[in-house]
C-alpha cells in the first residue's frame, strides 16, 4: 500500500515579494547606521589631521624651549608662547569645578536614584536638565555679573575676575550632567542586590552605602570624568569670568587664562600663516588629544560597569 503523498505548499508570490521587500529594507537602514557611524569615526580623524596639520608648524617656527616657558605674549617685541601658562588656567579652572559638581552632583543623583518619591523625582529630574540646557553665555553673564561680586565681598579678593569665579561658573554646566549619570548608574544597579542586601537585614542606608553605591562606583567614576572633558573644553564662561590673565600661578583667586579662552579671544586677530596662528593651533591639539584621551577612559570605565553588571 503506498503511503500517502504530502503536498509542500509554497508562500504565496505577494507575501515572497514582501519578504523581500522587508529584508532588502532592513539591510538599507543597517548599512545606513553603520555608514552614520563610520562618518563620526571620519569626522574626529579629520578633526585630528586638521588640528595636527596646522599646529606641527608651530614646532618648527618656535624653539620647543619657548613652550616650557612662564609667559604666552603672542603680541610684543619678542613673542612668547608658552604652553604652561595656559595648561596652569585651565587646570585652576577645570579641577575645582570638576570637584565641587562631584560632590553636588553625586549627592542629587543619589537622592533622584534611592531616595526620592516618584512625585519629587518628577520634579526635580526636569529642573537638572533645564539647568543643563541654559546656554553658556547665559551662564557667564550671570558669573560675571553676580557671581564675581559674591566672592569678592566674601572673601576680599584682589582680582574680583579669577579662577574661583570661573571654576563655579562651569560647575553649574557640570553638576547636571554629573546629577544624570549618577542616577543613571545606580538605577542600573539589579534590583536583585538591593532584594538580598535587605533579605539579609540591612537597613535602607547600609543598602545605599554598601551594596548600590560600590556596584555603581564604575559609571559614577566615569561621569566625574566626563564632566572634567566638559570642564576642559568650556569656553563662554571662562572667557567672561577668569580675567584671562596668562599668570602662571597657584593661586585660585588670581586672574587666569585657558586655553580655550585662548584660541577664542587671539585666533580672529592673527595673521594665517604666521606663528601666533601656528601656536593657537597647536593649542588647540593638546587641548583636544587632552579632552579626548579623557572621554576614552570614562568610556572604558562605563565598558567596565557594563561588564562587571552584566547589561
Amino acid at each position: 500500500m503506498n503511503a500517502p503523498m504530502t503536498q509542500v505548499l509554497s508562500p504565496p508570490r505577494g507575501m515572497r515579494q514582501y519578504s523581500f521587500r522587508q529584508k532588502f529594507r532592513e539591510k538599507l537602514i543597517q548599512l545606513a547606521l553603520g555608514a552614520c557611524g563610520y562618518l563620526a569615526f571620519l569626522l574626529i580623524g579629520l578633526i585630528f589631521f586638521f588640528l595636527f596639520k596646522e599646529g606641527i608648524h608651530a614646532l618648527a617656527a618656535i624653539e620647543p624651549s619657548q613652550w616650557l616657558g612662564k609667559t604666552w605674549q603672542p603680541v610684543s617685541v619678542t613673542p612668547k608662547y608658552s604652553l604652561l601658562p595656559l595648561l596652569n588656567g585651565t587646570l585652576l579652572v577645570a579641577l575645582p569645578a570638576t570637584l565641587l559638581s562631584a560632590v553636588i552632583g553625586i549627592a542629587c543623583g543619589i537622592y533622584l536614584a534611592e531616595l526620592a518619591s516618584p512625585r519629587v523625582r518628577e520634579l526635580l529630574k526636569p529642573a537638572i536638565e533645564l539647568l543643563a540646557g541654559i546656554p553658556t553665555v547665559v551662564l557667564g553673564f550671570l558669573s560675571l555679573t553676580l557671581i564675581a561680586g559674591l566672592v569678592q565681598k566674601l572673601f576680599g579678593t584682589t582680582f574680583r575676575l579669577n579662577a574661583f569665579v570661573g571654576a563655579l561658573g562651569v560647575s553649574l554646566v557640570i553638576i547636571p550632567m554629573i546629577a544624570s549619570l549618577t542616577e543613571d548608574a545606580l538605577r542600573a544597579v539589579p534590583g536583585e542586590l538591593r532584594e538580598a542586601s535587605y533579605g539579609l537585614g540591612a537597613t535602607r542606608w547600609e543598602t545605599l552605602s554598601r551594596v548600590v553605591f560600590p556596584a555603581g562606583i564604575s559609571g559614577i567614576t566615569a561621569a566625574i570624568l566626563l564632566g572634567l572633558g566638559r570642564a576642559l573644553g568650556e569656553t563662554m564662561i571662562v572667557l567672561m569670568a577668569t580675567g584671562n590673565a596668562a599668570l602662571l600661578t597657584t593661586d585660585i583667586f588670581s586672574s587666569v587664562r585657558t586655553m580655550t579662552a585662548t584660541i577664542a579671544s587671539e585666533l580672529g586677530a592673527v595673521a594665517q600663516g604666521s606663528e601666533a596662528y601656528y601656536a593657537l593651533f597647536f593649542v588647540g591639539a593638546v587641548l583636544f588629544s587632552l579632552t579626548f584621551l579623557i572621554n576614552l577612559v570614562s568610556e572604558l570605565v562605563i565598558e567596565r560597569m557594563r561588564r562587571k553588571l552584566k547589561l
